[in-house]
């Protein structure tokens, strides 16, 4: 789980500006001089100017934290759940199923974290703040919109995950057809 959470963060660290600009980018709705960018250098640019570095890194936080809790629950749960069907050697498409329910179970788990990123992503920049940081974020959430609020989108997210329970299940197949091989 820590390296898992480990490598998450220090590809997150070189990724993450490019996540941010795309975020703000799919937002940025209008024609021509509606829009507040025009690309991803003009949103990027924009950003920093307006708020220096960090400014590009708001939400990264709790992005690492996501990442970590996604991590912990997709192998945690994958591994458990795995021995209680027989192991390995289990059908693949009980493999496949099982790998599912993980991945559903570890994206519904971590959303709440992916939610408030979104949030702290769309104010970065900006002239008006919702949120003074994260934990203003998570507070306000909660108490003026509610729980569910925090799982808005989680169901276009769990058809996403499809292709992580195929990637729980080619990874223990390529590890068996190379222990075969190797020995």
């Amino acid at each position: 789980v820590a390296s898992g959470g480990a490598a998450g963060a220090s590809s997150l660290l070189i990724v993450y500006p490019l996540d941010f600009a795309r975020t703000r980018l799919a937002a940025d709705v209008g024609k021509g001089t509606e829009r507040e960018f025009t690309g991803l250098i003009d949103c990027i640019s924009k950003t920093f100017k307006a708020g220096g570095g960090n400014a590009l890194y708001q939400g990264f936080g709790v992005s690492v934290q996501g990442i970590v809790v996604y991590r912990g629950a997709y192998f945690g749960l994958y591994d458990t759940a795995t021995d209680v069907i027989g192991g390995k050697e289990a059908n693949f498409f009980l493999r496949w199923g099982t790998a599912q329910v993980v991945t559903t179970a570890a994206g519904i788990i971590s959303y709440p974290f992916d939610t408030v990123r979104r949030r702290m992503m769309m104010q970065s920049g900006g002239k008006k703040k919702l949120y003074s940081g994260t934990m203003d974020c998570w507070k306000k959430i909660a108490a003026e919109e509610g729980t569910g609020a925090f799982f808005k989108g989680a169901g276009a997210n769990i058809l996403r995950g499809t292709g992580g329970a195929l990637v729980l299940i080619g990874y223990d197949e390529v590890k068996k057809v190379l222990n075969d091989v190797i020995g």
